[in-house]
């Protein structure tokens, strides 16, 4: 006997629907979210199961996450929980109707219909370690508070640039400690023209900076240099606004530096850091996100080509009539193609294999960004070796190409 469960999940509550193999409805509900919600579900297959033997009775469910408690609680229930990505069940919605309409329990159908027809096309949720949750959660947490402080420094930038231009030419990064001190002391072009050697050289020195002397003298030259600005009232507004943006700078870089050491006390635990970290490219920063984008779950991925095809680095191709191209993937895991992809330009330089197939690539006539992206689409499968023989890597196994030439 075989079920098949839409869930369409909203903020504090699931809409079900329960079918048979011949696409009937047995049973359709709107369960709260939480033990109350799981609760219900059960009671609701319970009743539909009846008699039946637990050993010949398969729940297959349709839901359009991952992660969570509530999916968490499916799997330990011993049902088969199918992730749906959004634009599937989107695109899976057209096939049923094209009016346009959409409803909490209409999609709570389409993923039920959806499982029931195409179950073997969809990835189960993986059955990864806690340890691997671990590391996922903080390594992500990590890489978002990073790309916020990127957003940070970009919105002070724009602000600086509008009203006091003289600050982009004296501070490189933005983001530093040092400038961050300087311009919460100095926000304004006049009081950042009134700052001495000395405090300069103060701050500099407490951001640990090499040649304090010369860097204090650029930057108060710059600082004093001729630039265009704004009207009085015009400048205390923005200066109020950057000193908001200089705090949250301050906090983010404070959490990042925490979190930091987080994600490597939290992967270093994990029993697949060592082979990990054996890969050219990737350090315990790196590696953690490697770990928390793919999972551990040893039944994943079948073949090297799913883990690259998982990872968004092999290309697709379109083939109509005669024309036929290969292209990138741009529908993927962003946390994940940013890591391989910054693997692949570390990888460069520490490894010959890694260099030599790059190399070979731009001879071809690839650019930079596809030639990093075969290198990276390269090195996922040689870590997906290393995992399933749990060996570490080796560089003339890896490029056993790069071998042969040398010896000949």
């Amino acid at each position: 006997m075989r079920l098949f469960v839409g869930d369409d999940w909203a903020e504090d509550h699931h809409d079900v629907e329960v079918m048979d193999s011949t696409g009937r409805r047995l049973a359709k509900a709107r369960v709260p979210e939480g033990v109350a919600g799981m609760a219900r579900l059960h009671a609701i297959i319970g009743d539909l199961v009846g008699d039946e033997d637990t050993d010949e009775v398969e729940i297959l469910v349709g839901i359009e996450t991952d992660r969570g408690p509530w999916v968490g609680a499916l799997v330990a229930a011993g049902y088969t929980v199918l992730a749906v990505n959004p634009l599937q069940a989107s695109r899976f919605r057209d096939r049923l109707g094209v009016s346009g309409a959409k409803s909490d329990a209409g999609d709570a159908h389409v993923l039920a219909d959806m499982v029931r027809t195409h179950s073997h096309e969809l990835r189960p949720v993986a059955g990864d370690s806690a340890r691997a949750e671990a590391v996922k959660v903080v390594a992500r947490t990590h890489k978002t508070m990073i790309w916020e402080r990127t957003r940070h420094t970009q919105r002070l930038r724009h602000a600086l640039r509008d009203y006091f231009p003289a600050a982009l030419t004296a501070f490189e990064d933005l983001d530093a400690a040092d400038t961050l001190e300087l311009l919460a002391k100095a926000p304004t072009a006049a009081q950042a023209a009134r700052l001495t050697i000395a405090q300069i050289s103060a701050v500099l020195e407490r951001a640990r900076r090499r040649d304090v002397a010369a860097k204090a003298a650029i930057i108060q030259a710059a600082l004093r240099s001729e630039q265009l600005g704004q009207p009085e009232v015009v400048t205390s507004a923005y200066a109020a606004s950057v000193q908001a943006l200089l705090a949250v700078l301050g906090v983010l870089n404070t959490q990042i530096k925490t979190l930091e050491g987080q994600v490597d006390a939290h992967f270093g635990q994990h029993p697949a850091a060592e082979i990990i970290l054996s890969q050219p490219g990737l350090g315990p920063i790196l590696g953690a996100r490697v770990l928390a984008e793919f999972g551990d779950d040893p039944t994943r991925y079948a073949s090297a080509k799913a883990r690259k095809n998982y990872a968004g680095t092999s290309p697709i191709t379109r083939a109509s009539g005669k024309k036929k191209v290969a292209l990138a993937r741009f529908v993927h895991n962003d946390r994940l193609i940013d890591t391989l992809h910054a693997q692949a330009f570390s990888a460069l330089l520490r490894s010959p294999g890694a260099r030599a197939y790059y190399d070979r690539q731009r001879a071809r006539g690839a650019g930079h960004n596809p030639a990093l992206r075969q290198l990276a689409n390269r090195l996922v499968g040689i870590l997906h070796g290393c995992l399933k023989t749990s060996t570490l890597y080796n560089e003339s196994t890896a490029w056993p190409q790069l071998a042969e030439t040398a010896t000949t």
